[in-house]
């Protein structure tokens, strides 16, 4: 039997804890939906995951200093997971730093993330964005 849900997710989040993002795009499906909070800086609904690259994992890379998406529990109810956690770092254009809770809702199904929706306090992120 292979990974849970919950399992392949950890993973995941481990993975782009350390870079490898080539290892956290393998959990993605090749049609992944994926949703960034409205009012968070790469907001929008990108499809698959040349779009995620290019549109949020390029971006917290290069405009933000010491980004991490630490996870802090993950409730399981099957196909869905939801990942508790915060968000820290520090936006290069402006040396503001934030710290905002998050919610990630995945749906995974046959071993890859097919959705993934944010959601966060836009509000604190928003803030670090503003000279």
């Amino acid at each position: 039997m292979g990974k849970s849900n919950v399992e392949l997710l950890k993973e995941g989040y481990g993975n782009f804890a350390t870079g490898n993002i080539p290892a956290v795009l393998e959990v993605l499906d090749s049609k992944i939906e994926w949703t960034e909070a409205e009012g968070f800086p790469y907001a929008g609904t990108y499809h698959g995951p040349d779009q995620v690259t290019e549109n949020v994992f390029m971006k917290l890379g290069t405009e933000w200093d010491g980004w991490r998406v630490t996870p802090e529990s993950y409730l399981d109810s099957g196909e869905k997971v939801v990942v508790l956690g915060k968000y820290s770092g520090t936006y290069k254009a402006t040396g503001k730093s934030m710290v905002a809770d998050f919610a990630h809702v995945w749906t995974v199904r046959d071993g890859k993330a097919v959705k993934f929706v944010q959601y966060t306090d836009t509000a604190l992120v928003q803030k670090a964005l503003q000279e």
